[in-house]
């Protein structure tokens, strides 16, 4: 009969789920994806603080220049403002060290653009501004190379110094990095930027972006502040950026097409080379080809070894089922062709020679013709009972053993077989088998015994248990027993060596038909020389 369908992979590897092949390929594009945002992210921060070290180291070296040259006139006395806040940033064990770490974001919250400064109501402090006359070449110069502005306040914020001579004597005490340098820490802001016409071709030299950096420097001296720089750059844009390095992005991003072709090459040789396989395999059932009676090789995907592993137990179920089919029907077709033709002949002879035969002569022939009706319709009920054991649908059902053994046992000394009896069962032990399928197992077990031992056979029935859960009612008789060449075929539909006496050799099958629907089984024991007769045992595997 049929194989199982949808055997268990024969291979021990391990295969990944269809979910998982997508959650996979999902996952790497979000991945990729997420990776971009971040880059374009961290891109820009990094832009903002690249342009915000440029702006501290300038600075750190003006500031020093300024202090060295002031120090110069004010020698030990006391000038400037006392210091009122504290480093901001780690001070390493070696107190001559003051680190500066740039600090700035892209997502920090831009101050409003820079206006032109107002005109200081009172002058700048006299030795800052001798101070600043000499270093405002160097400013220049300066800014002339790397376009940052560069201004220096004395203590009040008044700008004595600067890269850019129009904003001399101008204030800048109102800006919030200029107070909070002159107060001794230093402060880098977002400042927004007003828009320029000329910033729009990505080679020009000036960053077209909508912010500017400003960074605030304290002049120190000791635990006092001398004023502050304050210098101002507008960061490079991304686009820009991007342009300055397009040949290294664009071999980056080649890459990175690289890698998501080779995802998508896997993903099409997970999924698509085994589809195309099972496409290929139910060809070949449909052609009834050998190949597509065995699954996939290497599926890859669990879910695809599993759908082809289940169209070859199909293709295996239907073949073997077809075979059955046509051999079944090569069966009936003999088994009714042998009584129809007797049934025939009788009625032809009786047609045409009745006049001339005996009372005897006629009454044999209606006899025969009974007989043979009587088989056919013996063979039909067992047909009809075949068909239904092999469309029986299983349901829990359990059936205590000892009561149904006694019943049956008491149905054979009705029917006349006195020698039937029951050996010990347990008390209360049932199985998973509804009684009336279990009764009609055990009753054709018995009559199959009187068919062929005759009503002076012992029948014996027992129960047996096993350490694996299987219970085996064994059904033992002492008649001539079964050759070693029927053996082979005591199972086959319409094999049977009692048909003189009425047998049509579908019983064993009709009993394994009902058992196989609820996982029982019915075996025929071995024989032993020193045993006569035959021994039948009925499998019912316990449900957990």
């Amino acid at each position: 009969m049929a194989s199982a369908i949808g055997s268990p992979s024969r291979s021990g590897r391990p295969q990944p789920r269809l979910w998982m092949v997508f959650a996979a390929v999902g996952l790497a594009g979000f991945v990729l994806t997420l990776g971009g945002l971040a880059f374009v992210r961290v891109y820009d921060n990094q832009l903002i603080r690249q342009t915000e070290m440029e702006l501290l180291t300038q600075g750190a070296v003006v500031v020093e220049l300024y202090r060295a040259t002031l120090a110069e006139r004010v020698g030990d006395g006391d000038y400037g403002r006392t210091r009122t806040a504290k480093w901001p940033f780690p001070i390493p064990d070696d107190k001559r060290l003051r680190p500066i770490l740039p600090s700035l974001k892209a997502s920090d919250e831009p101050l409003p653009a820079d206006e032109e400064p107002p005109r200081a109501l009172v002058p700048g402090e006299p030795w800052a501004l001798e101070t600043g006359l000499k270093l405002n070449p160097l400013l220049e110069n300066v800014r002339a190379a790397t376009l940052a502005g560069i201004r220096v306040v004395d203590t009040s914020g008044v700008v004595v110094a600067s890269s850019s001579p129009a904003v001399l004597g101008t204030t800048l005490a109102d800006r919030p990095e200029v107070q909070q340098a002159l107060r001794g820490e230093p402060a880098s802001v977002l400042r927004r930027r007003h828009s320029e016409a000329e910033d729009t071709p990505l080679a020009s030299l000036s960053r077209d972006t909508g912010i500017r950096v400003s960074v605030a420097l304290p002049i120190l001296q000791g635990e006092r502040v001398w004023g502050a720089v304050v210098l101002a750059r507008t960061p490079m844009t991304f686009a820009k950026a991007t342009y300055a390095d397009r040949w290294n992005l664009t071999a980056t991003g080649l890459v990175l097409l690289g890698a998501l072709g080779l995802m998508s090459l896997a993903a099409a040789a997970l999924l698509g080379r085994p589809v195309r396989a099972l496409v290929k395999q139910t060809r070949a059932i449909a052609a009834s080809a050998p190949e597509g009676y065995e699954p996939l090789a290497r599926p890859v995907v669990a879910e695809l070894a599993e759908l082809s592993e289940s169209l070859a137990g199909m293709a295996t179920a239907l073949r073997d089922r077809n075979q059955y089919i046509r051999s079944f029907a090569a069966n009936v077709s003999h088994e009714f062709k042998t009584p129809l033709a007797s049934i025939q002949g009788a009625v032809e002879l009786l047609r045409d020679s009745a006049d001339v035969m005996t009372p005897e002569q006629r009454t044999r022939f209606l006899s025969n013709i009974d007989a043979d009706a009587r088989r056919l319709t013996r063979l039909v009920q067992r047909l009809l009972e075949l068909a239904r054991a092999d469309s029986i649908t299983a349901t829990p059902a359990q059936v205590e053993l000892a009561p149904l053994l006694k019943a049956v046992t008491a149905r054979a000394h009705a029917e006349g077989l006195e020698r039937v009896d029951v050996g010990p069962v347990p008390e209360g032990l049932t199985v998973a088998l509804p009684s009336d399928v279990m009764e009609d197992v055990l009753w054709q077990l018995v009559t199959n015994a009187r068919q062929h031992g005759g009503e002076d056979v012992r029948v014996s029935l027992a129960v047996e248990t096993q350490s694996d859960g299987v219970v085996r009612v064994v059904v033992r008789d002492d008649g001539r027993g079964i050759s070693e060449s029927n053996r082979a075929r005591i199972f086959d539909a319409f094999f049977t060596t009692a048909r003189e006496r009425g047998g049509t050799g579908l019983g064993l099958t009709i009993s394994q038909s009902m058992l196989r629907a609820f996982g029982s089984s019915l075996e025929l024991l071995p024989s032993s020389p020193e045993t006569k007769g035959s021994a039948f045992a009925v499998a019912v595997h316990q449900r957990k």
